[in-house]
């Protein structure tokens, strides 16, 4: 589906398709071509109405990429990544928005589930000033409404880290291996899209290109600053989560120490009393105890009692219990 928002002197419209004169030198029609799930046919668009260079046309029409932005002789070749919403109930996932940025025009390629230019898209339905401002300011407000998106999501992870934590060290028996995984696959998604994606928006700040004016430069400023500060939650959380996994295996680890010394505690305690019965066992002569003869066992027991308790009595003594 595409949707087109022109920006005249008479006012703000919708357009059914894009008009070729718009795109010479000197027109002073501003508008906005959202391209949302574009068929083969809808595609089309980008090469022969716009005539986009065909590596940029293939990348905006195939499946998601990297962060990037490119720059070509007149026009921003832009590529960023949204929360995709869908996926919120499962994990974290995202969706690449490309842009398209010229001098008078933006063009936007999505897979349609963009809530940040759907959110943009209303703005300019019911406030022609949005639009009116120039290209480089929508790109801006859309750009910075995905980035907002980022924070629920971000303390949705941080929540579930917080609940990890109190799991780990309140109820040790519990295992939370897998959640924490799954936690920590998030955070590295984040970060894949973070990481590049700041780059992307500080050369945008950093006034590189003729596309972007000087007060959008300083607006994409904060844009960065917000992304600066995800990167860093991200990392931070990241290492939480491992910290996390090390005191869990370590809990582990003690718990399963603590278990194998009783265990030898109470084979290194029978090994004497196994000799001892088992000497009495042997179909030979053997001492026999002062008493009748059913005094013989109630005597071995006592022996068997003595030495249990002077190694018991040994062991605490040596704090090796």
């Amino acid at each position: 589906m595409i949707r087109i928002f022109v920006y005249e002197e008479s006012g703000c419209r919708e357009a059914e398709e894009v008009n070729p004169a718009w795109l010479q030198p000197g027109s002073s029609v501003i508008f906005w071509v959202d391209m949302a799930d574009p068929s083969p046919d809808e595609g089309r668009v980008l090469s022969d109405v716009f005539h986009f260079h065909e590596l940029a046309v293939e990348d905006a029409l195939s499946a998601i990429h990297h962060p990037k932005i490119e720059s070509y002789d007149s026009y921003l070749y832009l590529i960023l990544h949204g929360i995709d919403f869908r996926a919120s109930a499962e994990g974290f996932a995202t969706h690449d928005v490309d842009f398209f940025l010229g001098t008078n025009y933006l063009v936007t390629v999505h897979d349609g589930h963009s809530r940040s230019i759907a959110e943009q898209y209303a703005v300019c339905l019911r406030n022609a000033h949005a639009i009116g401002e120039g290209p480089a300011a929508l790109l801006h407000r859309i750009v910075d409404a995905m980035v907002d998106h980022y924070r629920p999501e971000v303390e949705r992870i941080e929540q579930c880290v917080d609940d990890l934590e109190t799991r780990v060290f309140e109820h040790p028996d519990k295992n939370p291996i897998r959640e924490l995984i799954e936690v920590k696959k998030d955070l590295a998604s984040l970060r894949r899209v973070t990481l590049p994606q700041r780059d992307a928006v500080s050369r945008l700040a950093r006034r590189e290109f003729a596309q972007i004016p000087e007060p959008i430069s300083w607006r994409m400023r904060d844009v960065y600053d917000h992304l600066v500060r995800l990167t860093e939650e991200s990392v931070a959380l990241h290492d939480r989560v491992a910290s996390l996994m090390d005191a869990f295996l370590s809990a582990q680890s003690n718990r399963l120490n603590k278990v194998m010394k009783l265990m030898t505690v109470i084979a290194t305690i029978f090994m004497p009393l196994t000799v001892l019965t088992g000497m009495f066992g042997m179909n030979v002569r053997l001492p026999h105890m002062p008493g009748p003869p059913w005094m013989e066992f109630w005597w071995i027991t006592a022996l068997m009692a003595v030495i249990a308790g002077g190694m018991l009595y040994k062991f605490r003594r040596n704090r090796w219990l």
